[in-house]
């Protein structure tokens, strides 16, 4: 049938840096947190537009919970393009200089079920690697 076992030791993502995940973390734990502490907030006055401020405050949260939560998706986002780039350049000692297909050119590619996978030319291999044009 088919194979179904994955290739071992061939990393997906470069070496993570914990600044952005720790900045992440810290902003999530803010936005759960403070809306968690109930006494700080328990009281009537002061007032806004003639609610409570034990509502006001709770409703005051949820914008501020949506933009943690997209800092936190931007910088968690960010570093992980940025760990993918890095698979993509070419290595320092490389003599080929890399490959810059996302590892698609070694017969996995966009091939059909017929033949060995992607081909350059569009032949036999049922598939390319150029972009996906078939001549």
């Amino acid at each position: 049938m088919y194979n179904t076992e994955l290739p071992q030791d061939i990393p997906t993502r470069g070496p993570a840096k914990p600044v952005p995940y720790l900045i992440s973390g810290v902003l999530l734990i803010i936005a759960i947190v403070f809306p968690l502490i109930v006494p700080m907030y328990a009281r009537a006055t002061p007032r806004v537009g003639g609610l409570p401020f034990f509502y006001w405050y709770q409703m005051l949260w949820v914008p501020i919970d949506a933009v943690l939560i997209g800092i936190c998706y931007a910088l968690t986002s960010r570093e992980d393009r940025r760990r993918r780039e890095v698979l993509k350049r070419p290595a320092a000692g490389s003599a080929d200089g890399g490959s810059d297909d996302g590892g698609m050119s070694h017969g996995g590619g966009r091939g059909g079920g017929r033949g060995g996978g992607g081909t350059t030319d569009g032949g036999a291999g049922g598939g390319t690697t150029d972009g996906g044009a078939v001549r």
